[in-house]
């Protein structure tokens, strides 16, 4: 623990799950020790916390340790939520939330991370695997018919917890994602990239390294 007895986030700037744990925590205003990780240079002392040493991790003030990037938004936002994007979700907005994160972790990453490296992925052609994401965001463009945001007009932690994954979607191929027929999700998405919220959790720190002062977030 730091001087302040923070808690500590161990984090990767351009990770999307590690975008979701920054957000939560700099909507609820609860301030930890930042330590940004070089995913191919990770700190022994990651590794030792969470034998799967993926980012985010964090390791609250009194050394309860959160390896899941949606257990940590809930950790914050339990603390502190300003904007109501978790606490005052109905029980039907909250079972909807967690549908969507579902489905986003699990089958839209899947072809996501498929139609981004698809040199990788030859099974199929990088058109298949966008086309394969593009089912998550037909149904993310229905949604915000209803509302400007996914469950209401305004951002909930469902919104927080998708959109950097369609963020990273989006600029896989960025022309094609400008002509595509998804204009609501665009709008949405942009209105993310030109957020304050965003600027501050997107801010670049150096790699992190045993003995060095603590970076206080955000």
């Amino acid at each position: 623990m730091t001087e302040q007895n923070l808690a500590t986030l161990y984090s990767f700037r351009r990770c999307p799950y590690a975008m979701r744990a920054r957000l939560a925590i700099a909507q609820s205003g609860i301030q930890c020790e930042l330590r940004e990780v070089v995913l191919k240079d990770k700190p022994q002392q990651l590794i030792e916390l969470s034998p799967k040493a993926t980012v985010p991790v964090l390791l609250t003030a009194d050394d309860k340790l959160i390896d899941e990037s949606i257990d940590i938004a809930f950790w914050a936002l339990a603390q502190h939520d300003p904007d109501n994007w978790y606490q005052s979700l109905t029980s039907e907005q909250h079972e909807q939330m967690l549908a969507l994160i579902e489905n986003n972790d699990g089958e839209f990453k899947y072809f996501l991370d498929r139609y981004k490296y698809a040199d990788r992925y030859p099974e199929q052609d990088e058109r298949f695997y966008r086309e394969q994401g593009e089912k998550t965001l037909t149904r993310l463009e229905q949604l915000l018919t209803e509302h400007d945001c996914l469950l209401r007009d305004s951002w909930t932690l469902a919104d927080i917890a998708l959109l950097p994954f369609i963020r990273q979607f989006a600029f896989v191929d960025k022309d094609w994602f400008d002509s595509a027929p998804y204009p609501r999700v665009r709008a949405w998405l942009e209105a993310f990239l030109e957020s304050d919220l965003f600027r501050t959790v997107m801010k670049k720190y150096p790699q992190w390294q045993e003995g060095d002062e603590p970076v206080v977030f955000p």
